[in-house]
C-alpha cells in the first residue's frame, strides 16, 4: 500500500532498533503480567474444577499409600502377616473391592459437581459476548438481548464482577480453544460450530487467557485478557466504548490520523466514527484504552506502537498485519500517537 512518496524510510537499524526496544518491554511486562494459574481459582468454574481435582488428587493418593503399604507388608512384614495378606479375602478386599469402592465415590462426586455447574448454566446470563478464534488474535463482539453487536474490541473481555457470563465461542479458521484457568476451564473453538461457557468472577481483577489448541506458528503467542469490575464500572465502560472515536486534539496526533488514512490502514482495521471500517483485522476504535497489543505479545504505548507498525513480522512472524517500513521515524511516532489516544 502505498502513501505519499516524499518522507524517507527509516534506517534497518533504527526499525532493529525500535523492535528490539519493544521486545525487552514485552519481557518486562510478562515478568509482572498477571499469572495465568488453575490453583488461583478467581471464578465459581475454575474454583469447582478445582476442588475436583484435589479431591482426586487426594482419592488416587489415598490408594497409592494403601497400595504401597500392603506391597511393603507383602515383601518384607512378618511372615505371619504376609500368610494373612495371601489369603483370598485380603487380595479381593484390598485389591479389588477397596479401590472400587474409592473409584465409585470419586466418579459420583465427580458427575455430581459437574452436574451442579451444569444447573447453574441454565439460565441465559444477561451479559452476552461473542469470542472468535482468528490467526492469531481474538476477535470479542459484546451482544444484545436480540443477538446483535453492541461493541467489538480484540484480545480483551470486561466483565461485571459477581454476574454469570455467557461466553459464546466460535471459529472461522483452524481449531482454538479458549482457556482462562484463573476463573474456568477450557473449551474447545470449532469452524462451523458454537460452544459456550459461563464465567462469574467473585472480585475484581485481570486474569490471563491463552489459545490452549495448537493452532499455527504463533499459537504461543495467543494470550488474552479477561478484566473483572464493578457492574458499575463495567456499565460505564460499556458506555465509553460504545462511542466513536474522538477526534485528535495534537497536531502530531492529527497528522497520525492523515497518515493512517493515506496508507489505507481502514481497508483492515475499523475506527468507528471514520472512514476506516475494515473487518480483517482488529477494531482500532479504543485501541489506546487495551493492556496489550498483538494479543499480549507488547505492551501497549507508543513505543511498541511504533515497533509493530514498522515490522510486525520480526516480531510475530506469520501475522497477517504488513510491515510499514517506508514510514520515517517522526511519522512512526505521529502514528503511534494517534492510535495511543484512541482511548
Amino acid at each position: 500500500m502505498s502513501i505519499r512518496p516524499a518522507p524517507a524510510a527509516p534506517s534497518s537499524r533504527a526499525v532493529l532498533a525500535l523492535v528490539m526496544a519493544s521486545c525487552a518491554s514485552a519481557a518486562l511486562a510478562q515478568a509482572a503480567a498477571p499469572q495465568q494459574s488453575a490453583l488461583r481459582a478467581h471464578g465459581d468454574g475454575a474454583a469447582h474444577i478445582l476442588e475436583i481435582a484435589w479431591v482426586l488428587i487426594a482419592g488416587g493418593g489415598l490408594i497409592f499409600i494403601a497400595v504401597m503399604a500392603l506391597g511393603v507388608v507383602a515383601l518384607s512384614g512378618p511372615a505371619s502377616l504376609r500368610t494373612r495378606l495371601a489369603q483370598r479375602g485380603w487380595v479381593v478386599g484390598a485389591g479389588v473391592v477397596f479401590p472400587l469402592v474409592v473409584l465409585t465415590v470419586l466418579l459420583v462426586y465427580t458427575f455430581a459437581v459437574a452436574a451442579s455447574m451444569q444447573r447453574a448454566q441454565a439460565q441465559p446470563a444477561a451479559t452476552r459476548i461473542q469470542v472468535t478464534g482468528e490467526l492469531w488474535w481474538w476477535r470479542v463482539r459484546y451482544l444484545g438481548p436480540d443477538g446483535a453487536t453492541l461493541l467489538e474490541t480484540a484480545n480483551e473481555l470486561r466483565i461485571p464482577t459477581g454476574e454469570p457470563v455467557d461466553v459464546e465461542l466460535v471459529s472461522n479458521d483452524v481449531i482454538h480453544s479458549f482457556w482462562v484457568p484463573s476463573l474456568a476451564g477450557k473449551v474447545d473453538m470449532l469452524p462451523g460450530s458454537t460452544n459456550r461457557l459461563r464465567l462469574r468472577a467473585r472480585g475484581p481483577g485481570v486474569f490471563r487467557g491463552q489459545c490452549a489448541e495448537y493452532c499455527g506458528l504463533q499459537h504461543a503467542k495467543m494470550a488474552l485478557h479477561v478484566i473483572a469490575h464493578a457492574p458499575a464500572e463495567h456499565a460505564a465502560w460499556m458506555e465509553a466504548n460504545r462511542s466513536p472515536a474522538a477526534l485528535p486534539r495534537e497536531p502530531l496526533a492529527q497528522q497520525g490520523r492523515v497518515l493512517f488514512e493515506q496508507a489505507r490502514c481502514g481497508v483492515c482495521h475499523t475506527v468507528r466514527g471514520t472512514p476506516a471500517t475494515g473487518s480483517i483485522g482488529p477494531d482500532l476504535t479504543h485501541v489506546g484504552s487495551r493492556l496489550t497489543l498483538a494479543a499480549g505479545t507488547l505492551p501497549n504505548g507508543q513505543g511498541p506502537l511504533a515497533a509493530w507498525i514498522a515490522d510486525p513480522q520480526h516480531i510475530k512472524p506469520g501475522s497477517r498485519m504488513p510491515g510499514y517500513t517506508r514510514f520515517s521515524g517522526e511519522e512512526l511516532r505521529a502514528l503511534a500517537t494517534y492510535l495511543e489516544g484512541l482511548r
